[in-house]
């Protein structure tokens, strides 16, 4: 078989996957609430929420944990996140009794013995491979099913973001709820529910990661401004 013919019936069988999910609906139709219940009907307990404490994880986990009170939730601790992110982490984990779980890379000591000191500045993409895409594989490794917070509106990487579908790097489901929501549906969200947020946000920082590599900017104009990176290599290839 050839590749086009291969790439044809590999279309086939995962859009045979998604009918087994979804019937006969589009998932491009379904609201947010109808994705996260998608993915809890068929994935529990082998399904967890991606929370790096932005605001659209602050609406997800909201949505996620009214469906599902013992959904699963994690984040990568990178050890170097900004205080206030630490701060909503403890706010959301009190707030719906939950303890989110933890997927973390070597010490900091540990990468500097190795690579250097300022691994972020030096080399950031092998950087955020040892603290964020090696913890994610970690992460993802017992699961059927993962949700994320990405939206089409935060930048030309995610444009194309689909609501629902196989991940093929991870090889499981992937469910991004959010995809079509602007920025001004999340804040409504939020403060309709009044929902702990990080406080970053309103000092500009439209998308937040670690100390060093995150400056204010909207999308993701702030992440490791100066170069020509723009995704972390999580969701895209950084």
């Amino acid at each position: 078989m050839n590749n086009e013919s291969s790439s044809h019936g590999t279309v086939l069988v995962m859009d045979a996957d998604i009918r087994t999910l979804v019937g006969t609906a589009d998932p491009e139709t379904l609201a947010a609430p109808e994705v996260l219940g998608v993915m809890v009907e068929h994935f529990h307990p082998r399904l967890s929420l991606a929370c790096s404490f932005q605001k659209e994880e602050s609406v997800l986990l909201d949505m996620l944990l009214g469906i599902a009170p013992d959904a699963r939730v994690f984040a990568l601790d990178t050890h170097v996140l900004f205080p206030e992110t630490y701060d909503v982490w403890r706010q959301v984990e009190k707030r719906y009794g939950i303890q989110v779980e933890v997927y973390q890379g070597p010490s900091l000591g540990r990468q500097a013995a190795i690579h250097g000191d300022a691994l972020w500045v030096r080399n950031p993409t092998l950087c955020c491979s040892i603290r964020k895409v090696a913890p994610l594989g970690e992460a993802l490794a017992d699961l059927d099913g993962w949700i994320t917070g990405m939206r089409r509106e935060q930048g030309p990487t995610r444009a194309a973001t689909a609501k629902l579908g196989w991940d093929e790097r991870h090889e499981l489901w992937q469910a991004n709820p959010l995809a079509d929501w602007s920025e001004a549906d999340v804040d409504a969200y939020i403060e309709e529910r009044e929902l702990p947020v990080n406080a970053l946000h309103a000092r500009g920082y439209a998308s937040i990661g670690c100390t060093h590599c995150t400056e204010p900017g909207s999308g993701r104009e702030g992440r490791w401004s100066g170069k020509a990176k723009t995704e972390c290599g999580l969701h895209a290839d950084a």
